[in-house]
């Protein structure tokens, strides 16, 4: 299947990368058995950019490939060792694009300016190593935080060209001519309908304005619906400062006249909606066919009762065009002086979570069940979800800390206050909820508690010296076998004699 060379519609899978998980590390140095925590924090995975870039007029690249992944962050190492953060990566897009979440249907942006950015996958937070975690109070954890997962959605990327006059009209009405005639654009002109299925931009100067210029692919009666390829492109006059009507003074359709092709062109605008405060602008082209004057003049006094400037015009003779260009420039030139001063666009993230406390509700509990199974307090909100996917569930002294955290901003309290009980089930999260049971005014704590000075951890061996005293044993076992097999001696006749006294030599 041959790939489009204009694609103004496509959808994107975006998965950015996870955060690197903490390190949970003691420095370990000779004469210095408590060096304390060393471990470092994982780093942020890689994040996904869509970038507007003024130089693409197209996204067929994302409908070559059509998922984007950004890479991990590193774990932490110890000896304060942090984990290198993902690779993000920047996605350009042309200038006009919409970028919509497909699962809520919410606009995300509407990239319009070179150089706009949003950021629609953020990479996962790094978890904190032990070293960060260490308090005055908790002067050695020995547990780390987990990396989170990155941001991963389905958008849909949609083009709405850029233009400031856009030109509408029937197929074969010289559409495409008239840009090829005001600009230095060369969009293909053939004498057979639909010839244009992409729209054509093109550099328009009139005097000391700039602007540029936009065909619409033909419209029929119906397009608004779907009939022709008015459906799909009806889209790309939306952000045009003026609509000029393209009529065709030669047309050999039977039942089509200037001021019928007008009546049906401004029906389908209207039906496609937003276009009301457009300035429009009447083109009667190819006034340099045979009998075309006297046509033009015979539907001049008709198509004035629209309100609507009227020029005459021929791409192939250049007759009226100059008019025309500068009737666009005086349009266009009026539009931008009452726009407002531009300012700098920030980045665009997604929504940061409420850090202030009292901001927003920071949980909420409810109680469900079905009447049989028993019941369950399910708790909700950003932060105690969160905690839980940092959280190590095979580690106690780290589920001590996130019941420290949790009971911190009140959950405990709460579950007291709506009638929880002890040894009621309570749910943390969505589908995969933590569950477990409630066991009020019970410290837990983070903190393995010990003599002053000393660290009950430090008593046990690391595993490499494990590993190595075995190594250590089957090597000498092997050597003595080996002496025994050779010399007939075993390491007990090798070993030193113990010095005898004098009473018993």
């Amino acid at each position: 299947m041959a790939i489009p060379s204009f694609v103004d519609r496509v959808k994107l899978t975006v998965q950015a990368g996870n955060g690197g998980h903490g390190c949970a590390s003691i420095h370990r140095e000779k004469f210095k058995p408590l060096g304390g925590p060393d471990g470092g924090n994982g780093g942020e995975g890689g994040s996904i950019i869509l970038r507007v870039d003024d130089s693409l007029s197209t996204l067929v690249e994302y409908h070559r490939q059509s998922v984007r992944k950004a890479t991990n962050g590193q774990p932490g190492k110890g000896d304060f060792q942090h984990g290198a953060r993902g690779e993000t990566i920047m996605l350009p897009v042309p200038a006009g694009t919409v970028v919509t979440d497909v699962d809520t249907g919410q606009v995300l942006a509407d990239l319009t300016t070179p150089g706009d950015e949003l950021v629609v996958a953020q990479g996962g937070r790094g978890g904190l190593g032990n070293a960060a975690l260490a308090t005055a109070s908790r002067k050695a954890p020995g547990f780390a935080l987990l990396g989170e997962e990155g941001d991963a959605h389905l958008i849909q990327l949609e083009l709405k060209v850029v233009a400031d006059v856009g030109l509408v009209g029937f197929p074969s009405a010289g559409k495409s001519s008239l840009v090829a005639a005001i600009s230095r654009a060369r969009p293909k002109i053939a004498d057979y309908p639909f010839t244009t299925l992409v729209p054509n931009l093109g550099v328009v100067v009139a005097g000391d304005v700039t602007y540029t210029v936009a065909d619409v692919p033909g419209l029929i009666e119906g397009a608004s619906e779907g009939r022709g390829l008015g459906f799909d492109f009806l889209r790309h006059i939306e952000r045009c400062q003026a609509i000029v009507h393209v009529i065709d003074l030669g047309t050999y359709e039977p039942g089509r006249d200037p001021v019928d092709d007008l009546e049906v062109i401004e029906a389908e605008l209207e039906a496609h909606g937003g276009l009301e405060d457009r300035v429009r602008l009447i083109a009667l082209n190819k006034v340099d066919l045979p009998d075309a004057h006297e046509l033009a003049e015979i539907a001049k006094p008709e198509l004035e009762r629209f309100g609507f400037p009227i020029f005459v015009i021929s791409t192939k003779t250049g007759e009226g065009l100059n008019e025309l260009k500068y009737a666009m420039a005086d349009i266009v030139a009026a539009r931008r002086a009452a726009l407002p001063p531009s300012e700098p666009r920030p980045v665009i993230r997604p929504k940061a979570v409420a850090s202030k406390k009292g901001a927003v509700e920071e949980f909420t509990i409810v109680k469900k069940g079905d009447g049989e199974g028993g019941f369950v307090w399910r708790v909700k909100g950003e932060k105690p979800e969160r905690w839980i996917r940092q959280t190590d569930f095979n580690n106690a002294e780290a589920v001590g800390y996130l019941a420290d955290r949790l009971n911190r901003i009140g959950i405990e309290t709460k579950l007291l206050e709506i009638g929880a009980r002890p040894g009621d089930a309570v749910a943390i999260g969505g589908e995969d909820a933590v569950v477990f049971d409630f066991a009020p005014q019970i410290e837990i704590g983070a903190e393995i508690l010990s003599r002053r000075g000393e660290d009950v951890r430090q008593e046990t061996e690391r595993p490499a010296i494990t590993r190595r005293k075995k190594m250590d044993a089957e090597y000498h076992a092997a050597k003595a076998a080996v002496d025994w097999a050779t010399t007939g001696v075993t390491p007990a006749d090798n070993a030193p004699r113990e010095d005898k006294g004098p009473d018993e030599a």
